[in-house]
């Protein structure tokens, strides 16, 4: 346990954050899968795949990915749709 009043208010706010992370982590993810089986089902239309790219721009402004990794993503994501 902390002792310090501010070390602990850290510890609380840095709890609140790995949650909020962990949650838009788990969103992003969950968007990618259906992205990708709508993809591979042959369900995907230019809406899915603008759906999908604003949750990836969305996740790198917050973020929780880095620049390149939103970028790689929308390119696999736009060449499986060929």
């Amino acid at each position: 346990m902390a002792n310090i009043a501010s070390a602990e208010k850290q510890r609380r706010q840095a709890e609140k954050r790995k949650a909020r992370n962990r949650a838009g982590k788990s969103a992003l993810r969950s968007t990618l899968k259906k992205a990708r089986t709508d993809i591979q089902g042959g369900d995907a239309d230019k809406e899915t795949l603008a759906t999908s790219f604003s949750a990836i721009d969305k996740a790198a402004k917050r973020g929780l990915i880095k620049e390149n990794t939103a970028n790689r993503y929308k390119s696999r994501l736009a060449r499986r749709l060929r």
